[in-house]
């Protein structure tokens, strides 16, 4: 059994560190270039492995090259697989990133393949009934709108990544109770102009237990339905910037099931996608759980 099922995207990404972004129909040699798993929920629950959780992912994967990849790369971090559905003579969903040391940003090109949508079966949803949280992406909307309404008839907290501004994403905001969007997605959503707004619009419309909106370099704010409350950055030489989001929902999954409150698990979280950053590879480069807790009490901060 494992405390933390994820559905969404599974990426297989090809990143490429370049000085700077070349201009258009030139040639750049690259510094470097590597294969790493990444996708908005399955680079969390790695995550969130990689903290001390128990973690698998639920969803169809390809035989292809792309797809062996991403079956060994769970295992290599511990994620369980058992729940996953291999299908022959499809493309998996793949991407091209470039990471800018000029700049510290990424710019990423991606194809979603042909893989057919996930249909839950019994195995897959005991697993999610048996799990303290279901984390879900918005990909697979259909299964994971589907594993949200088992998840909260079984008690299985549902955490969103509300990152795309996908169709239809209201049924699946409407199940959520650690509701965690990006300020584009917030406002984007809500129409809000500003972030505080947009979270409270959230709060009102769906009733979530929370709503935590990420702000990037500024950190982000926290609302419980009474207060709003900042959260900072940590200190971070950044590197590869990308994963960084997807790895602060894990993060913050991993700090609920470690019994933090919802405020201390926006410092763990922001911290540890810090870290991340300082390194290449979103997977590769998430600390443990004693890396973070050293690195937190250097910059101030106790857990």
């Amino acid at each position: 059994m494992s405390k933390i099922v994820g559905i969404g995207a599974c990426v297989m990404d090809t990143l490429i560190t370049v000085p700077n972004y070349p201009t258009e129909d030139t040639k750049l040699r690259a510094e470097s270039s590597k294969a790493a798993g990444g996708g908005p929920v399955a680079t969390g629950i790695v995550a969130a492995a990689k903290l001390g959780e128990s973690s698998q992912y639920v969803g169809v994967l390809s035989d292809d090259a792309a797809g062996r990849f991403l079956l060994e790369d769970f295992a290599k971090y511990g994620v369980a697989t058992d729940n996953v559905e291999v299908k022959r003579g499809y493309r998996s969903f793949t991407s091209v990133i470039w990471l800018s040391r000029q700049s510290a940003s990424r710019t990423c090109v991606f194809d979603k393949g042909n893989l057919p949508a996930l249909k839950l079966n019994k195995t897959q949803k005991k697993a999610i009934a048996e799990a303290e949280i279901l984390m879900v992406d918005g990909n697979e909307l259909g299964a994971a709108v589907e594993a949200a309404a088992y998840a909260r008839k079984n008690g299985t907290k549902v955490l969103y990544d509300c990152g795309g501004l996908y169709p239809d994403v209201d049924q699946l905001l409407a199940l959520t109770d650690i509701m965690i969007p990006s300020e584009e997605f917030a406002m984007g959503h809500t129409g809000c102009s500003n972030a505080v707004d947009a979270a409270k619009k959230l709060y009102e419309t769906y009733s979530p237990e929370v709503v935590v909106v990420t702000q990037g370099k500024r950190g982000g704010i926290v609302f419980d339905g009474k207060t709003v409350t900042a959260y900072p950055i940590y200190p971070a030489e950044v590197i590869d910037s990308n994963g960084s989001g997807d790895v602060f929902h894990g993060a913050f999954a991993a700090g609920f099931l470690k019994g933090f409150d919802y405020l201390k698990c926006c410092h763990f979280s922001s911290a540890v996608s810090a870290i991340k950053c300082m390194g290449v590879g979103a997977r590769e480069s998430v600390p443990s759980f004693e890396t973070v807790k050293k690195y937190m009490k250097e910059n101030g901060y106790e857990l």
